[in-house]
């Protein structure tokens, strides 16, 4: 995999002066993000309860599953200076006949150092793509570190809308993305993709509204909000408690999803949470995230990794 490409690297770079090293993140894998409290707005009447979805039902007809991955890592220094060495993927991975099947994939492998370092690396580095930090500050390890760790965001993000926008040009299926789908305004308004949040460094709401909704019982779902800061690509969200949380922590189950903000997202709101909670992952998952997992998107997460291994 990467890691193999990359020691190779190390032995390579270390000829030109360069002093080796290895500073994986803690969660290479996963996005960086801020936790903040941002009130939402509900759109759906009645209380503010949890509200029963009824029994999963399988998803009906196509349905594809739109996952990213990325892992990075210090590869080296130049003095005090870090080159960090990235691999973000994704694909797309369409169920037919209760088989999932890759349709689109990209991958990209980048260096991520300042100019200066990269033209010190010269040719040692031409099957990769070279991202050039900002040399207008001093340099510090731990920020150029933090600096190219969002790099590695932006690339993933950017990989994973490209390989969403092919896929949808050549179909209409249902396609379910690891994640928001407000980030691109073709994705909120379009009435067949749904984006599936794990992560919830923001809070929608505050107070007791707050406790009901961290505190859902399996199989429920919150009412319908729009989530602030999204004024460009408004969607619907709602949060779905996919198993039970009693005896682990509030928000083992919890996750947040997505739709168009249509008339149609309302009339289907607990239909679209019944086929959800039918894609839940097995228990059995070997991943500590299994419980807010969806099948298909660990399944496109274990082709990206046996693909790249190739």
């Amino acid at each position: 995999m990467a890691t193999m490409t990359w020691t190779r690297l190390r032995r390579v770079v270390a000829s030109r002066g360069f002093t080796p090293a290895t500073w994986l993140p803690a969660a290479s894998e996963a996005r960086s993000q801020e936790t903040a409290i941002r009130l939402a707005r509900v759109v759906e009447p009645g209380p503010f309860e949890p509200r029963p979805v009824g029994t999963p039902e399988p998803w009906p007809g196509m349905v594809a599953f739109l996952e990213g991955t990325q892992r990075y890592e210090v590869m080296s220094y130049a003095s005090t200076t870090p080159v960090v060495v990235a691999e973000v993927a994704a694909a797309v991975m369409e169920r037919r006949e209760k088989k999932l099947y890759p349709v689109e994939e990209a991958r990209r492998r980048l260096v991520i150092a300042r100019p200066s370092v990269l033209d010190s690396l010269g040719d040692l580095v031409d099957d990769h793509e070279t991202v050039a930090l900002s040399e207008d500050t001093p340099a510090h390890p731990v920020q150029e570190f933090q600096l190219a760790s969002r790099v590695v965001d932006q690339a993933r993000s950017r990989l994973e809308m490209e390989v969403g926008l092919r896929y949808r040009k050549r179909s209409s299926a249902w396609l379910i993305v690891d994640g928001p789908i407000a980030v691109n305004p073709l994705w909120a308004c379009d009435p067949r993709m749904i984006g599936v949040v794990k992560a919830h460094p923001t809070f929608p709401f505050e107070g007791s509204d707050l406790d009901r909704y961290r505190h859902m019982p399996a199989g429920s779902r919150s009412p319908i909000f729009v989530p602030p800061g999204n004024e460009i690509s408004p969607v619907y969200s709602w949060g779905l408690r996919l198993w039970p949380w009693k005896g682990k922590h509030v928000l083992h189950g919890l996750v947040r999803v997505e739709a168009a903000p249509t008339d149609q997202t309302l009339a289907q709101v607990d239909e679209l949470s019944r086929w959800i909670l039918a894609e839940r992952a097995p228990v059995s998952t070997p991943d500590p995230r299994w419980d807010r997992l969806l099948h298909g998107i660990r399944a496109v997460e274990e082709y990206l990794g046996a693909s790249g291994e190739r």
